[in-house]
């Protein structure tokens, strides 16, 4: 990874963080790009201060405003002149329960979409030429097996994530051979990503998946390294990292 430049939208969050780490150990300059809200500014700013190496950023956007991904994508040229990974982690939840069916109303629809996959979509499409230009391009969305096996926090989440995985194949054929486009699959993290999610369900879940635990962001972000480092003749899968918890 040396001299190669990462941008890990999300970055804040505690997959996108990890993941940083990860590649610039490998001697990446990684550029963070979070949302102009001054927690996620100080969490940023931690994350990149903790990365070893130099000549890394953080740098605003927010997936929902295209204009503010141009904005960064002018940045990223200005400050590193390349492009060479992209890692598409922003995106949040809310929990409805599926029976619910009024719970689920429209603006949370709308949001669910426009964050979570209209969001990631327009990264992509900002950001395909500067990965083109690299010739050895890569972009790693953040899935979840929610997308086939229709459980997670709200059927809005299973929707948008069975989108992730379209659009990964869909893009993967159009930005071909290039830039290469896979998304990672967890099925339940040990973060603190689904709002009221405790110890007690993070528990419960480990004893119904056939490794007897649930996944740490350390094991997600392995998936999207090995995405970077080891799979270099695949594009267009999903890869699960879930524990057996699909089966």
């Amino acid at each position: 990874m040396k001299d190669k430049v990462v941008l890990v939208v999300g970055g804040a969050g505690s997959i996108g963080a990890v993941s940083a780490k990860r590649f610039a150990e490998l001697g990446a300059r990684i550029a963070i790009s979070h949302r102009d809200a001054p927690d996620e500014t100080a969490a940023a700013a931690t994350v990149v201060q903790s990365l070893p190496g130099d000549g890394h950023a953080t740098l605003i956007a927010d997936v929902a405003q295209t204009t503010t991904l141009t904005a960064l994508r002018a940045e990223i040229e200005r400050r590193f002149g390349r492009l060479d990974i992209l890692i598409n982690a922003a995106g949040f939840t809310k929990p409805v329960p599926h029976a619910d069916l009024d719970a689920l109303d429209d603006d949370l629809i709308d949001r669910m979409f426009a964050v979570n996959w209209r969001g990631q979509f327009a990264a992509i499409r900002t950001f395909a030429p500067l990965l083109k230009a690299s010739g050895d391009g890569l972009v790693v969305s953040i899935s979840s097996i929610a997308g086939t096996n229709g459980i997670g926090s709200s059927i809005a989440y299973c929707a948008v994530k069975a989108g992730i995985d379209v659009m990964t194949k869909s893009l993967a054929r159009v930005l071909a051979p290039e830039v290469r486009v896979l998304a990672v699959a967890p099925g339940v993290v040990d973060t603190g990503f689904v709002p009221g999610r405790g110890a007690d369900f993070n528990a419960k879940t480990a004893t119904t998946t056939p490794l007897k635990r649930i996944a740490t962001a350390e094991d997600i972000a392995s998936a999207i390294l090995a995405c970077a480092t080891q799979l270099g003749f695949a594009t267009g899968t999903t890869f699960v990292v879930d524990g057996g918890r699909s089966l």
